[in-house]
């Protein structure tokens, strides 16, 4: 299996690392690695990493401005791709298919291509050009993952949250993991009070 992962520079950097952590444990993932030049500002503010330790987690990185890259083109199988976190302008340019660096065009290529399309879509409150980007990349069939905690799982930490998604996220692809129970419902007792 090949996974593209992508890292912007929004805000949650914890995201596309923590997957590149999570596929090289499970194994059987081949992962190419593509990070915007905010993202490595992301990574370095927010998780206090090098570059060279997060392209270490990867099985081939691919700088921001080659296009010319494996990636790049549809000739070239992967099984799709995982944009965490994926910023606002990363999205309106995957939106409009403006390829304007080898993060936007991977995306573009898994869009065309019909491949899974994951984006961890990271900003708040949200506005009109937001959600019509949203909706615009919904509709070619990708993926809209908003990075949000499950409380119902009763987190102890930051790291068992961001678990959890990465652990929805693999479900995407049909990736086993062990990062977060599938859910078994309430306890009957508490249900029937819940109504």
């Amino acid at each position: 299996m090949r996974l593209i992962v992508g890292i912007t520079g929004a805000t949650g950097a914890v995201y596309g690392v923590r997957l590149l952590e999570h596929l090289r444990r499970l194994g059987g993932v081949h992962t190419h690695l593509v990070v915007s030049a905010a993202g490595w500002l992301s990574v370095k503010a927010e998780l206090d990493l090098s570059r060279r330790e997060v392209e270490l987690l990867a099985d081939e990185t691919h700088p921001i401005g080659d296009v010319a890259a494996s990636i790049a083109s549809g000739s070239f199988r992967t099984d799709g791709m995982v944009v965490a976190p994926c910023s606002m302008k990363s999205l309106a340019a995957i939106a409009i298919g403006l390829s304007d660096n080898l993060l936007t065009r991977a995306a573009d290529v898994c869009l065309k291509e019909r491949r899974r399309l994951v984006l961890l879509a990271r900003e708040a409150p949200l506005n009109l050009a937001h959600l019509r980007n949203m909706t615009a990349v919904a509709e070619m069939g990708g993926t809209i993952f908003p990075p949000l905690p499950a409380f119902y799982q009763r987190p102890q930490s930051v790291t068992e949250m961001v678990d959890h998604t990465l652990g929805r996220v693999l479900e995407q692809f049909g990736i086993a993991h062990d990062l977060a129970p599938p859910w078994q419902g309430w306890p009957a007792a508490d249900a029937s009070t819940a109504a």
